[in-house]
């Protein structure tokens, strides 16, 4: 299982509470880097963002700007309710905690101390690896009852064709739309191979429906 320890950046530039804007700024630019941990006494005490400091000063060309900049602290413009991760999170998690809360990034805490961050990109690229995607294989979709025993019943059909899965993905439960029908799955197979018009057959002659690749018409 991927943590947020395998994908945090562990050396994190981080400021203090009356740093200037510019200096953080400068810091952003430098570094290429759009979140900074606000740090005091060794506790994490606030988050800013290049986003909040460039809203918080003056448009470029304005003559106070260089003025607001030096005179502007980053606790003025930090958050301080932050939303954080601990090292041993699912990486999962820490993706639906920013999706939750619309933000880019975590600090990384453990026993009390700063030890990483993980920022959306680290997210994605993490999931990636998660399901599979960077490798060469197809993606397929299909539908499944959702009752114990069918996602095993179309795993088994992927072997008897010699298939090696790569991951699974399962979706949100879907009601029928049919009185009396059971409740359906979308299963999404990550697999090792390019040609699946064999196991995409062999999975509807087992009951089940493909949903991709589209089927071509007999």
């Amino acid at each position: 299982m991927l943590l947020v320890r395998d994908s945090m950046t562990r050396e994190v530039e981080t400021l203090t509470p009356q740093t200037t804007a510019a200096e953080a700024l400068a810091l952003c630019r430098d570094r290429r880097i759009r979140h900074l941990p606000i740090v005091e006494d060794g506790r994490l005490v606030g988050i800013v963002s290049d986003r909040s400091l460039r809203s918080a000063t003056p448009a470029l060309g304005d003559p106070s700007r260089a003025e607001a900049l030096q005179s502007i602290r980053v606790e003025d413009v930090m958050t301080r309710e932050v939303s954080t991760a601990h090292p041993d999170d699912p990486i999962e998690q820490a993706a639906n905690e920013m999706r939750e809360k619309r933000i880019g990034c975590l600090p990384v805490v453990e026993h009390d101390a700063l030890v990483g961050i993980v920022t959306s990109s680290d997210v994605m690229e993490a999931l990636t690896y998660l399901v599979g995607a960077h490798e060469p294989g197809s993606r397929m979709e299909i539908s499944v009852p959702d009752r114990p025993g069918t996602l095993a019943g179309a795993a088994g059909v992927f072997g008897m064709c010699g298939i090696n899965i790569v991951s699974v993905v399962m979706g949100a439960r879907v009601e029928p739309a049919t009185e009396g029908a059971p409740a359906e799955r979308l299963v999404v197979f990550r697999v090792d191979t390019i040609d699946t018009s064999d196991v995409a057959e062999q999975l509807e002659n087992a009951g089940y429906t493909v949903l991709w690749p589209p089927r071509k018409p007999a």
